[in-house]
């Protein structure tokens, strides 16, 4: 008997950890990527306990590790420096497991895409139109080359996902969540001194992680119209964070020009009624995009992979009853973390200037007498563990 097959819409975090999960559960995975080429950005990412948790599932936490630089469950300081909160990775380590593990997002993506199949990824091909299926009827997928047919269809194609939109009509999408990010690799001599964290300033934050070698991670917000651009961005960021504290508009200027990434950052804010129809699972932004605050949107990706797995290596014969098992096992938890992050955000990114002192001075008070506070803020995110087979 042939293997049960599953087409993959988007060749992102998301998509590359559901094409290894099922193909781990068994199934033949057909892995449709719109881009000519897999070409990550050239950013960074951060990935917790949780998340750490799920690429071990899939057989790839530890290459992660090996790849990454550890850091903190919290970092943080005011435009001028001063230390807010400060904890370390071997604390982050004592209380669950793990440090934070910081990497080069094509680092990620190359661990996920060696352990695949030769074959299983296609580049080039945007997927057109999903027929959702039912119990008795297959998917159907509509690529640029050919239609097919398929056991699951899993919906990896982002925050702005058109087939969301087709499967889900009346619901309003991804909406923008009021900020842009800027975000880059820049080279860093070991021998200098970094201190390593988020900044808070008003209206926007920026960030320093750490990865292994001879870069670091920087990152930007700011409270921008959608769509807009500018010329040369890296300048333009250079200015912005100019009278921020030491290194941080420094660090932007020795990134390559075109090495300093920009995007409007989208959420969806209304959640989905459920992340599946018929024989279709939808995962990862596609199904819950979030602000970055809270670091978890590649976590909370990976997460779904794994459960969408465990619930669907069963038997494909149950294929519409596994989706709607991991829908139901990822709605409340991926929601209220979008909530989560959206308030932190609107947070971080406030402009009044009173306001983001009584921020400040409330987190600073948390850092200074109940640092295990934050444990506690973060502790549903990260003590999270994969289903075990019954």
């Amino acid at each position: 008997m042939s293997a049960p097959h599953a087409v993959v819409v988007g060749g992102g975090i998301g998509g590359l950890a559901a094409a290894l999960a099922l193909t781990r559960a068994g199934c033949a995975v057909s892995l449709f990527e719109k881009a000519p080429l897999l070409d990550p950005v050239g950013a960074g990412l951060a990935l917790a306990p949780n998340a750490l948790r799920a690429l071990d599932a899939l057989d790839a936490g530890e290459e992660v590790r090996k790849r990454s630089a550890p850091h903190g469950i919290a970092a943080i300081r005011r435009r001028d420096g001063r230390w807010l909160v400060r904890t370390g990775p071997h604390e982050t380590q004592q209380r669950f497991g793990d440090a934070v593990c910081v990497l080069r997002y094509a680092d990620l993506c190359d661990v996920l895409l060696q352990r695949l199949p030769a074959g299983t990824l296609h580049t080039g091909s945007a997927v057109t139109a999903v027929e959702a299926g039912t119990t008795r009827q297959l998917a159907r997928v509509s690529t640029e080359t050919g239609d097919l047919s398929a056991d699951l269809v899993v919906v990896a194609d982002g925050a702005r996902s058109a087939i969301r939109s087709e499967l889900f009509l009346e619901h309003p999408g991804a909406v923008y969540a009021g900020f842009a990010c800027w975000r880059a690799v820049v080279p860093w001599d070991q021998a200098d001194p970094l201190d390593f964290g988020e900044t808070w300033g008003k209206g926007g934050i920026a960030g320093v992680l750490p990865l292994n070698g001879d870069e670091v991670y920087c990152y930007a917000t700011a409270n921008v119209p959608a769509g807009e651009s500018a010329p040369d961005e890296r300048a333009a960021l250079v200015d912005r964070l100019i009278d921020w504290h030491e290194p941080l508009a420094d660090l932007f200027a020795s990134a390559r020009p075109e090495a300093v990434v920009r995007s409007d950052v989208w959420h969806i804010d209304t959640p989905l009624p459920a992340y599946h129809k018929g024989r279709v699972a939808i995962l990862g932004d596609a199904a819950h995009a979030m602000t970055p605050n809270l670091a978890q949107g590649a976590g909370q990706a990976i997460e779904d992979a794994v459960v969408l797995a465990h619930h669907a290596g069963g038997s494909m014969a149950y294929v519409t009853t596994a989706v709607q098992s991991y829908s139901a096992a990822r709605v409340g938890r991926t929601a209220a973390l979008v909530q989560r992050s959206a308030q932190l955000a609107e947070a971080v990114q406030n402009d009044s200037p009173v306001l983001a002192g009584i921020r400040d001075t409330a987190a600073g008070l948390i850092g200074k007498v109940a640092p295990w506070q934050l444990a506690r803020y973060t502790r549903p995110v990260d003590d999270w563990r994969p289903p075990v087979a019954s």
